[in-house]
């Protein structure tokens, strides 16, 4: 696989730092750009960062001068084949700037909220929907574009479970509940800087419920003509909730079916699941994506969230429900296939499949 020049737009966040942590020793991708707001542009990288991640600032990056994302942007795209994008702005902000770098013939992996229910934007689980890169083809037309365009990861609640989900579409899945607990670093969060979060539950996140009830409708849809049009159904119904955990988004989960599988069918599908990451031995992919815990007591947080580099869904506790035919429990690392992860790992899948050359 031939090596590409990238850059990491919103470079200071929590997200970008862990961006940074994940490319330093890419067998693909080589940072030659960091790039934040106005503040921290002209600063390095050691300056500019208030370090939030446990490991530890790459040394390589650490006295890269900070680009301002949007002064420099003619400047950043000579440089870079692509560009990771995880800024903190207003959506119609992130909106028109991601469409500037696609205008400006540099494809954007974000991590941002802001376009994935656009109609033309591929909003990419790579395990599951490949299929909907095709649609950037339409989406060039319109950007008026050769090379730029837009894709999005999904949000980082629903790939603690829509993984586990994925799997038994088969039997038609009609009614999915999902009550998701989720760490702090999903707000961009340290217990150090949220002491508010320590021993504390809060039963609300802004938007969250909304978004983990629609995107995966959009992850199952259909391309039709020059747009993602969302499956019709299952109904989905969500809580969101915040709990006092650094990393790691736990879900439980009842759902209802068609064609309702036996127990031991569900478990065999989710050990035998592959996608396209695993037949493309993708660097960043997780050899075993689904894992099934027997024990009642697991998985557990702290000690699944980053199993396979924190690529991988860990699942347990299946078993009948009284009110839907099936119940689980299921974990994903929030910040790694939650969020920078995921899109490093989709990010492969483009350069895989030629869509940066």
């Amino acid at each position: 696989m031939k090596s590409y020049n990238v850059g990491i737009i919103g470079a200071t966040g929590m997200v970008g730092q862990r961006f940074a942590v994940l490319l330093e020793d890419h067998p693909w991708f080589k940072v030659k750009v960091l790039a934040a707001s106005s503040r921290s542009a002209g600063k390095t990288y050691k300056e500019a960062a208030h370090w939030l991640i446990e490991k530890p600032m790459p040394r390589s990056m650490e006295d890269m001068i900070v680009m301002d994302a949007t002064a420099d942007i003619d400047k950043i795209t000579e440089q870079v084949d692509f560009v990771f994008c995880a800024v903190n702005m207003k959506k119609d902000e992130i909106k028109a700037l991601e469409e500037l770098y696609a205008k400006h013939e540099c494809p954007v992996m974000s991590n941002n909220s802001a376009h994935r229910f656009t109609d033309d934007v591929p909003m990419i689980i790579p395990e599951i929907n490949d299929d909907h890169m095709e649609i950037v083809h339409a989406q060039r037309k319109r950007l008026g574009t050769k090379k730029g365009f837009i894709s999005v990861k999904s949000n980082c609640s629903i790939q603690s479970y829509v993984p586990a989900l994925n799997p038994l579409r088969k039997f038609g899945i009609t009614k999915v509940l999902a009550c998701t607990y989720q760490a702090i670093s999903g707000a961009g969060k340290t217990f150090e800087t949220w002491p508010e979060m320590v021993d504390n539950v809060i039963p609300y996140i802004g938007g969250e419920e909304e978004k983990s009830e629609q995107e995966p409708l959009k992850v199952w849809g259909k391309i039709e003509g020059d747009k993602i049009v969302k499956a019709d159904k299952p109904m989905i119904t969500t809580q969101c909730l915040r709990v006092p955990v650094s990393n790691g988004h736990f879900a439980a989960v009842f759902a209802s079916f068609e064609n309702k599988p036996s127990i031991d069918e569900i478990k065999r599908l989710w050990k035998e699941y592959k996608g396209a990451p695993q037949e493309l031995e993708l660097p960043s992919a997780p050899k075993q994506f689904l894992n099934y815990f027997e024990e009642d007591n697991m998985p557990q947080t702290a000690l699944h969230r980053n199993l396979e580099n924190g690529m991988a869904v860990s699942i347990g506790r299946l078993r009948e429900d009284t009110q839907y035919d099936y119940k689980f429990v299921s974990l994903s690392h929030n910040t790694l296939r939650g969020a920078a992860g995921g899109a490093v790992l989709m990010a492969e899948l483009y350069a895989a499949k030629g869509y940066f050359d």
